[in-house]
Order: structure tokens, then C-alpha cells, then sequence
């Protein structure tokens, strides 16, 4: 007897989003399994950032439905917003820390916010857990100045781990970063997953890291996801807009 589906950890059905006569999505269905890593591709302007905004209460659909861990946010208010905000990480573009706190301050941040009744032998404990998950060790005094652009990357990540959030976005990890650090980047990402369980969702137009850290590909053009499945499934599409997109890459590869 086949075991039953586990229940998508992120469902986004019939989304459509509009600024003034700008329709960015124009009906979105979308599916992220439990402890899956996905990664929505697509070129600059197609929406990828808009629909992650949705997928965090950040922005309200015009049409549609957002289900988070079997709850629909789209009616929610502010205290249940910030309930299920929770639930998620996030490790922006550039790492997003602060430059005048340390690695310590930085990472800890999120738990002087949240859970006000640890002392600080308890935060620091907690920190330095944290960093050791993301391969960091004795940096906590050190500056994001004083750091490589991986290391931000994997600091980032453990400030968005700290509160251990169910799933991790991740906003265009890769953008501006060179071959070895982006290399880096994509292992973090895969640790991440494999070491946390935690559901990740990737918005990405960078290809060659889309096909290393991915378990499903959607690709987002005009508003809609036309091509969407595992990443070996995706290289095959013969919609026109995904085969242009992806010649870009294996036409050299």
C-alpha cells in the first residue's frame, strides 16, 4: 500500500498580483513539499521577488490562496502574520548584516528580539551552535568586514537558522558573487537542508547554481509558472521561454 503524500510545507494556488495596470502574476500555482529545496528561476522583472513576498504574508493577492504549513495566511492580520513569519528565515542578496555589530550581535540579534527570557550565557551558547552548524567556529568577535563573502553568506544563514525556522528563503544567494564563492554558497545550501531538514526556497536567475542545490525548478515568465519539475525534467521543457533561458547556459556547456 503507497504511503500517503506528505502535506506541501508551501502551497500557492491561483495567485495574481497587479500594481496599478502592471499584472506581475497572473495565476500562480505552485507546490513545495516538506524538506524539499526549490528553486523558482526566472530573469530579472519576471516576479520571482513579489512571489516570495507573498509567500511571507509581506504583500496581499488580488486572487488566490497562500497555504504555510496547512494554514491559508491570506486572511490573516498582523498578529498571525508575525506568528507564522516565524516559521521562515531568510538570507538576503547581500548577507544584510550589520557592519558596526559583531558576528556575535549579528546572529544573536533575532533571539534578543524573540525570546527575551534567555540570559546571555544562553544566547552566546546558542550562537556558537548555530555557527558550528554552518561551518563557522571562533568568529563571534570578528566584523562582517573582517570576514570573506562566504562567510558572510554562512553568517547570514545562521542568524536566519537561529530561531530554528521551519523553511529558509533565500533571495538571490549567488548575485555578484565569483565562481569559488558561489560554489561555497550553493554547499551551504545543500548543508542547510541536509543537516536542518528545513524547506528552502531559492529565487534565483543564476542557472548553474539552480541545477546543483535544486530538488524542483519552477520557472516564472509572464506571471505564470510554464515549467516546473525536478532539474534533469526542466532542461527538456520545450516551452519556448525555458529553452531560450537555459540555452544561455548549456548552449556553452
Amino acid at each position: 500500500m503507497t504511503a500517503p503524500a506528505a502535506q506541501p510545507m508551501i502551497q500557492v494556488m491561483d495567485l495574481e498580483k497587479a500594481f496599478g495596470a502592471n499584472k506581475v502574476l497572473t495565476g500562480i500555482n505552485l507546490s513545495i513539499p516538506a524538506g524539499s529545496t526549490c528553486v523558482i528561476l526566472g530573469g530579472s522583472g519576471s516576479g520571482k521577488t513579489v512571489l516570495m513576498k507573498h509567500m511571507i504574508g509581506l504583500l496581499k493577492p488580488d486572487h488566490g490562496r497562500v497555504i504555510v504549513d496547512g494554514e491559508d495566511i491570506v486572511p490573516y492580520g498582523p498578529e498571525d502574520l508575525e506568528r507564522v513569519r516565524r516559521k521562515f528565515g531568510m538570507v538576503f542578496q547581500a548577507a544584510a548584516l550589520f557592519d558596526s555589530m559583531t558576528v556575535y550581535e549579528n546572529v544573536s540579534f533575532p533571539l534578543r528580539e524573540h525570546r527575551k527570557e534567555l540570559k546571555e550565557e544562553e544566547m552566546r551558547e546558542i550562537v556558537k551552535a548555530k555557527l558550528a552548524i554552518v561551518g563557522l567556529k571562533d568568529v563571534e568577535e570578528r566584523f562582517p568586514a573582517d570576514l570573506s563573502g562566504g562567510m558572510r553568506k554562512r553568517v547570514g544563514l545562521a542568524r536566519a537558522i537561529i530561531l530554528e525556522p521551519k523553511i529558509v528563503l533565500y533571495d538571490e544567494p549567488t548575485t555578484g558573487l565569483d565562481p569559488i564563492t558561489t560554489d561555497y554558497v550553493d554547499e551551504m545550501i545543500l548543508d542547510a537542508k541536509k543537516m536542518l531538514g528545513v524547506t528552502s526556497v531559492v529565487i534565483s536567475h543564476d542557472i548553474a547554481s539552480a541545477f546543483k542545490v535544486a530538488d524542483n525548478i519552477a520557472f516564472l515568465y509572464q506571471g505564470l509558472i510554464v515549467a516546473q519539475g525536478a532539474p534533469a525534467m526542466l532542461r527538456h521543457s520545450e516551452h519556448p521561454a525555458v529553452k531560450l533561458f537555459l540555452s544561455t547556459w548549456f548552449g556553452k556547456n
